[in-house]
């Protein structure tokens, strides 16, 4: 379990980390169990760690007025998930992230985070990277949205992650989609109709 083999190849895809990095960087993460249907934030408190995911699934979603649920996020193995908007400025979380699986996590502290990307410019480098990266995507799936219809969207994701698409319920794929899980499901049949 305290193996930080895939969170540093993680790293090491952005920037080159010799064996004092590597050091820095495992010393502040912390390994935990999480099991299916448990959350790791939640609305109204304060998201303190970014969340690698070492084994399982996730999804972070936020609950509308009506009680409708909005997928926002999935995460796999070799993904980081949080509430990014809480964790970086340190305000109250307005998403849940919760386990689709049992899950094992590799997290890491603000604090702590902070304190390695001041001593430690590669950390910096690679923080900002996935910052960035993050960005891009988020900017890509609002174009998604607006420009897809809902089946050109399911097409699309599933030939992105079909992975998740197999491991996630289709009630959270949908949501994530933008349509219910009725909808979906006729986009599927439709799709298999065809095949």
């Amino acid at each position: 379990m305290d193996n930080f083999d895939d969170i540093l190849d993680n790293i090491k895809r952005y920037v080159p980390l010799n064996k004092k990095d590597e050091a820095e960087f495992t010393s502040i993460i912390q390994v935990k169990k999480v099991k299916r249907k448990e959350f790791i934030v939640e609305p109204d408190r304060t998201c303190t760690h970014q969340t690698y995911v070492l084994k399982g699934a996730f999804r972070s979603y936020f609950v509308n007025e009506d009680g409708i649920d909005h997928t926002i996020q999935f995460a796999i193995e070799d993904w980081f998930i949080s509430d990014f908007n809480s964790y970086i400025n340190q305000v109250p979380a307005s998403l849940y992230v919760e386990a689709l699986e049992d899950a094992v996590v590799q997290q890491i502290a603000f604090g702590d985070v902070e304190d390695l990307c001041q001593n430690n410019p590669k950390f910096e480098r690679f923080f900002r990277l996935v910052a960035q990266k993050s960005f891009a995507f988020a900017q890509r799936r609002v174009l998604s949205n607006l420009g897809k219809s809902a089946q050109e969207r399911y097409i699309e994701f599933q030939g992105q992650y079909p992975s998740i698409v197999q491991r996630v319920p289709q009630y959270a794929l949908a949501s994530y989609l933008g349509m219910t899980p009725e909808f979906l499901s006729k986009i599927r049949k439709r799709l298999a109709t065809k095949s």
